[in-house]
Order: C-alpha cells, then structure tokens, then sequence
C-alpha cells in the first residue's frame, strides 16, 4: 500500500483568480433564470416571456441533413481550422440573395461558434487596456463581457425612445469619439426590438470614417422584420466593409440556438484577426453541423418566411391582449421582443418580481440591459397566441394599468 502524506495541521493553498476574472459582468440571465426556475420547483405554472431561447424546433431538412452527415467519415477528422469552404459561399450566398451584398467568402467571412463568441472575441483583437468601445444603453449584457476582457473602457451610448432608439453621434463627448475604436450596433435590437433605416447606416459609415472608429453590427435578429418590411443590414451601406463587419447567426433565422453556427462577416482585415485568434482557441464546428448549415442556408427559405409569419401574428395577438388591460405600447418592428414600459410606482425588477411573484409571468427587467433600461421590461414573442394572451390576462387581474 502507498504511504499517503500526512497534511495534518497544513492549511490548503487559494486558488489563484486572475485579475480579468474579478472584472467580469454579472451574468444577468443566469439569476433571471434562477428566479424562474425557484418558481416552477415550487409548483408553479410560470408563462416564461423573459428569455431569448426559440420554441420551435429546427426545421426537419436542416435536422435530416445533420443526420446524414454525421455517418460520414470526412466529418470525423478534424475540420480546416477556418471551416469548410461550402458553409462560407453558402452564407455568402445568402446575403447576395437576401440584401445584395458581395462577401468574398475566403477573406471576408469567418466561422464562429455562434453569434456571442464573435462579440465577445472582438474586442479582444482590436483593444488593448485602456481603449474605449462605444456601447448601446440598452444592449445586449455580452458586449461588455468582450470589452472586460480586453480590460477596455465602455462609453455607453442612449438609446432613447425620443430618437427611435438609435444613438445619437453628435451627443458622444469629443474625448470619447477621439478614444474610441469600436463601437457595437444591434438592430432588429435587442432589448428595444427597433429598427434600423439604410440612411442611419450611411451616417454609421460617416461617423466611424471620421473618427476611425471599427463598426460592429450585432444582425442576429437580421432576418425578423415584421409588416412587410426585411431589416437593413449594416453592409448594405456604401463603405460599410470599409470601417467594420456584421454578426450573423442561424440561431434565431432558423431555430438552431443549441447548434452554435454564426459568421463574422465584412472588412477582410478584422475578418483575418478574428480567424488567427480562432485558431489559438479552436478548431471549427464539427464538418456535420457545418454541412446542416450549409444546408439551411442554401435550401427553400419557406421555413424562414413560415416562422416571420409565426412571429408576428403572436405580437398581433399580445399586442391586442395587451391593449385589453390597458398596457399601452407600440408594436415592434422587428426581433422577437417587446420592449413595454413600467407603469407608476415601480422600477423595472420591482415590477418584473410582482409579474414573477403574483402573475407567475417572467419578463426580463429593463435595467439588466444598462440604465437607459430603466422603465422598461423586455417579453419575448417565445409562446404560442394563447400563452401569450394567457400571460396578459394573468398580468390584467393585478390591476396595475389604469
């Protein structure tokens, strides 16, 4: 038997925590879903409006082809560290088709593993402590993430419903445009589902020439516009590849959150950076998932046409619910989200725990989004017409709308 050492009266060591790690964001979603979860475990019937995760599943040609693909033995290797060269012409053919816009899809398209590893990878590759990223208030929480890891600077741009909730450029401080050298947009947004118009991309492209800032268009929601209207992508702005890249995902387009699929697109330069840092880290999504995504891309966008459709009737039906107890608001233009106001007398988390703890409906307080999120809270457009109206009708016989 080996003698084992006696640590009688030996304190363990602490395990170190780098500085980077103390620095990080708390993850918002994570106690949301905490709250939510402590409510079904007591036996409650909880409507979950407050997080971004679809509900339908992957459309059955994007499944079948992953099936296939799985038995075939070249996927079992290791993939080309910068993914396959069909998956990148397949999604730069889907932007010709969808926004007429030329991708050369060896230098000017870069696989990732999903849209937030993208975000989150960005800044690392273009900022160096003490750099300044211009950031939306309210916005996606993991543009932040990105940003501590770099141990940059955020200067958070409003998003006020008075400017339809896009920044204005020229309320951005003098030292804070001369320091900064990205900046993130999101639109279809999230939290605040506006839209975006072709002319405030040229003045994107304008600003950031000006004041060589990178452009970082988050177009995850891309897909997703409602009444007859596609969304605006970034790139469809002269000069736009120029100054930065958009951010695509198949996670919300075509039901493949779990499947972690999403590209960096745009200025080859940014492009190449992101692709040398992924190959320090990975080496590129399984040649199967790579190939289903090829396939989804490629194939009838019925599915695509049939879930927008889905979509915006469960915001007509909300909506109209909505109205019925007297919550007023205006109807998204786009995402999967509705961005509602706090009535009187509450901030957005005591509101978002009385919906919790009364109505057993969770939405996703407006704060956790950054403080120009206050007065709001986000629902997601995530449950069928009847558990939407369901939800209203809950939240309805609390009597808070007058």
């Amino acid at each position: 038997m080996t003698n084992q050492p006696n640590l009688s009266g030996r304190s363990a060591f602490t395990i170190p925590t780098s500085d980077v790690m103390t620095q990080l964001p708390t993850q918002f979603f994570a106690t949301l879903v905490q709250n939510v979860n402590r409510e079904i475990a007591s036996g409650h019937d909880v409507i979950n409006l407050g997080q971004g995760n679809p509900d339908t599943p992957t459309p059955p040609h994007i499944v079948k082809t992953l099936q296939e693909s799985a038995e075939n033995p070249l996927y079992h290797k290791y993939s080309p560290f910068s993914g396959h060269a069909f998956l990148k012409e397949a999604v730069a053919k889907r932007y010709k088709e969808d926004y007429n816009v030329d991708l050369d899809p060896e230098t000017e398209v870069a696989i990732l593993f999903g849209g937030k590893t993208g975000l989150v990878q960005l800044p690392q590759v273009l900022l160096n402590p003490g750099d300044v990223c211009l950031v939306p208030d309210p916005g996606y929480p993991d543009y932040w993430s990105g940003v501590a890891l770099a141990k940059a600077r955020m200067s958070f741009m409003p998003l006020l419903e008075s400017n339809a909730f896009l920044p204005d450029y020229e309320a951005i401080s003098t030292e804070d445009r001369e320091k900064a050298k990205l900046m993130f947009l999101n639109y279809p947004n999230n939290p605040t589902s506006a839209t975006a118009p072709l002319s405030f991309y040229e003045d994107t492209v304008e600003f950031a020439i000006q004041n060589k800032i990178v452009v970082a268009s988050d177009f995850a929601y891309g897909a997703i516009g409602f009444d007859g209207h596609r969304p605006v992508s970034f790139l469809q702005a002269p000069g736009a590849k120029e100054v930065g890249i958009e951010f695509y995902t198949l996670s919300k387009t075509y039901n493949m959150a779990g499947w972690r699929v999403g590209f960096a697109l745009g200025n080859a330069d940014i492009i190449s950076k992101i692709n040398l840092l992924q190959d320090h880290i990975y080496v590129s999504l399984f040649g199967g998932i790579q190939a289903a995504a090829a396939a989804a891309l490629t194939a009838s966008q019925e599915c695509v046409t049939s879930l927008v459709a889905r979509y915006e009737s469960r915001r007509d039906a909300f909506y109209d619910a909505l109205s019925s107890i007297g919550w007023k608001a205006p109807k998204p233009g786009g995402s999967f989200f509705s961005w509602l106001p706090v009535p009187a007398g509450f901030t957005s988390a005591s509101f978002a725990d009385v919906l919790l703890r009364e109505a057993k409906v969770a939405v996703a307080p407006g704060i956790g989004f950054g403080s120009h999120g206050e007065g709001y809270v986000r629902a997601g457009l995530l449950s069928d017409e009847n558990r939407l109206r369901e939800a209203a009708e809950r939240i309805g016989k609390l009597n808070l709308f007058k």
